[in-house]
């Protein structure tokens, strides 16, 4: 069966071309790419590839027995660097790729950067595919998702990687589909009390080991687990049972297989010609020229892409840091300065500004979180006051700093109080999240609680203590997957989670902790009201380093909201521990670590306090308390 090719039809307009060549075109998605179509009665598919140097560009694929004799494109004449062509009797699912022949003869078979869906791994060949039939559900999230992210509202992330999270052992231990992933996630997600759920990057990658962060598809989810349309009802049915979808977008680097962006009109198209500026050293892969237009543009349709069709709640910016500096990971004179002479990336800066202008732009009820780890001023401030305009920033250092202590023994604790008590220093010079993410559990670190010294049971108490102490500090939270049940192991991307840890009680009971801290960030409006502001923190005495112990207040708009948060990190208890409080009345222990719902050690503090008239820590009235050893509590006014 012959497929005629025919050349007299364009999606593009002047004015498509005039913002493409400009790097303001923020949908090139419904440009560029394979897109099914009818031309005078006949069906087929329109085709348009960016390859401006390349000599020749035909189209192979199934229809065509891959002869690219076949199906050449044609160069649009207004330079675009654009190839175009419509071919008859393409059908949806079939694969292709672009045979494109380099201004010095060379051969290269390209992934179509604009796919929107692609072969299964290891197979690479891009599959024509439309998306626009799906029948969204999603209506009522939709329209209240400012409530859900806004920054006065409770922010708790699930950081989830969907090829381990729980996979199907009786079928040789197959991924879960995005069908069965959505429904089993979905119903975990509201029984922990999460509000959102961040998903490792989806996608296409060609190398599983990746985890996702080494991309060839910038507009196509994985199809490892499933059709495009399976990934829509993924996120409609989260959305369904209020849970927001956050992904990982990695627009910092990207992979150097053949059939991906790297080299792909038989130029450097998408990355640095120079290596000092092309080539990352440490993930051995290539950078984006942000300062060329049409690059800027891609990435930012790719951003867009996923707001607007998979109604995806947010992105989480990876590797930030790796994109502000020209000498991240390198050494003296692996890099080239600035034109100030400065190690600052200008492109990759005006090209992050110009991401969140646009998307919050367009969507105003989003999340962009950006993985930044220096100390780079005003991620999340707005460009117009001079801010990169991320939403949120993860707090890296709070993560390091509290890892740090938890990992020492209590006795030697009192020797690095700073490290507990600095990220109050900075805690609201950005909106932060705090993570304890993927990173902190793999390349031998140790899963969490493997950190924790002692005996198993000071594991779990200290455990417990972190957890409590992280919901009770300013900032959105994020936990990775399987931290919430304390498994033992490191993650491993290539099996399950240890689910039947659960059949102990010691790792049921941090499960209920999490999900019961979680109802209570939720619940309580002061532990997350002023997530971002002084007016929501208060130290009562962040100076007891002797014994290990901290109090402070989290306040909302309300007196009564008041939460008092009282951390013993000794493995000692204490008795009578007189602490300040702001108001005088009764205080009631509404959370303890300890607790013995959480196979803690059942040093709690039953009754009501009633505070006295005792001066301490520069307060009026003070309440006199039971301190579990390694345990954290939390009090409120009745």
């Amino acid at each position: 069966m012959s497929h005629p090719i025919h050349y007299d039809v364009t999606r593009f307009t002047d004015l498509d071309i005039y913002l493409f060549k400009e790097g303001t075109h923020v949908k090139l998605y419904d440009k560029l790419g394979s897109h099914l179509m009818r031309r005078e009665g006949v069906d087929g598919a329109y085709f348009a590839v960016w390859a401006p140097n390349a000599g020749s560009v035909a189209v192979v694929g199934d229809f065509n027995a891959y002869d690219p004799s076949t199906h050449p494109l044609k160069k649009r004449d207004d330079e675009s660097g654009i190839w175009e062509g419509f071919i008859e009797g393409v059908a949806p699912g079939q694969t292709y790729k672009y045979h494109i022949v380099g201004f010095d003869g060379r051969i290269f078979e390209k992934a179509d950067p604009y796919a929107k869906y692609a072969e299964k791994p290891p197979a690479s060949a891009s599959r024509v595919w439309e998306i626009d039939d799906y029948a969204w559900q999603d209506e009522v999230w939709m329209e209240l998702r400012h409530n859900h992210n806004a920054h006065d509202k409770p922010i708790n992330i699930y950081e989830v990687h969907l090829g381990s999270w729980r996979r199907v052992p009786e079928e040789g231990d197959r991924f879960l589909t995005y069908t069965e992933a959505a429904e089993q996630l979905a119903r975990y997600l509201v029984d922990m009390n999460y509000t959102h759920v961040e998903i490792m990057p989806i996608t296409e990658h060609p190398f599983e080991g990746s985890w996702g962060y080494q991309a060839t598809g910038y507009f196509a989810p994985t199809a490892r687990y499933g059709t495009p349309q399976e990934f829509m009802a993924f996120v409609d049915i989260l959305h369904r049972h209020n849970i927001g979808v956050i992904m990982d977008w990695v627009p910092s680097h990207f992979v150097t297989d053949g059939h991906g962006l790297i080299n792909f009109d038989g130029t450097c198209l998408y990355e640095h010609e120079d290596p000092r500026l092309g080539y990352h050293p440490e993930w051995k892969s290539a950078i984006f020229n942000y300062g060329r237009n049409e690059v800027r543009a891609f990435l930012i349709s790719s951003a867009m892409y996923w707001l607007e069709k998979y109604h995806i709640d947010g992105i989480r910016v990876d590797a930030v840091a790796s994109m502000l500096y020209l000498d991240y990971a390198r050494k003296e004179g692996e890099w080239i300065p600035n034109k100030y002479g400065g190690n600052e990336n200008l492109d990759a800066i005006a090209f992050l500004k110009q991401l969140n202008e646009t998307a919050y732009g367009h969507f105003e009820d989003i999340l962009i979180i950006a993985e930044e780890s220096t100390a780079y001023p005003m991620v999340t401030r707005p460009v117009y006051t001079g801010g990169l305009g991320f939403g949120f920033k993860w707090n890296m250092g709070w993560m390091h700093d509290t890892l740090k202590y938890f990992k020492l023994d209590p006795i030697f604790r009192q020797h690095h109080h700073h490290q507990i008590t600095f990220s109050m220093w900075y805690a609201f010079d950005e909106n932060f999240v705090l993570p304890l993410s993927h990173d902190e559990v793999v390349h031998m670190k140790g899963s969490l609680i493997r950190k924790m010294p002692g005996d198993d049971n000071q594991k779990f108490a200290n455990l417990r203590a972190l957890f409590a102490y992280m919901t009770a500090h300013p900032g959105k939270k994020l936990l990775f997957m399987g931290g919430e049940f304390a498994q033992w192991a490191e993650w491993n991307y290539e099996k399950s989670l240890d689910w039947h840890l659960l059949e102990s009680p010691c790792h049921r009971g941090i499960q209920k902790l999490v999900a019961d801290l979680n109802a209570l960030y939720k619940r309580e409006r002061a532990l997350h009201l002023y997530d971002e502001k002084h007016a929501g923190f208060e130290w009562i005495d962040d100076t007891d380093y002797q014994h290990n112990v901290l109090a402070f207040i989290r306040k909302s708009d309300l007196e009564e909201e008041t939460v008092l948060v009282v951390c013993n990190f000794a493995d000692t208890v204490y008795r009578n521990y007189r602490v300040g409080v702001p108001y005088e009345g009764m205080w009631k222990e509404i959370f303890n670590s300890q607790s013995r719902a959480y196979e803690g050690w059942d040093i709690i503090n039953p009754d009501p306090i009633e505070s006295r008239p005792v001066e301490c820590h520069g307060r009026k009235h003070s309440i006199e308390l039971t301190l579990p050893a390694l345990g954290v509590c939390y009090f409120k006014m009745i």
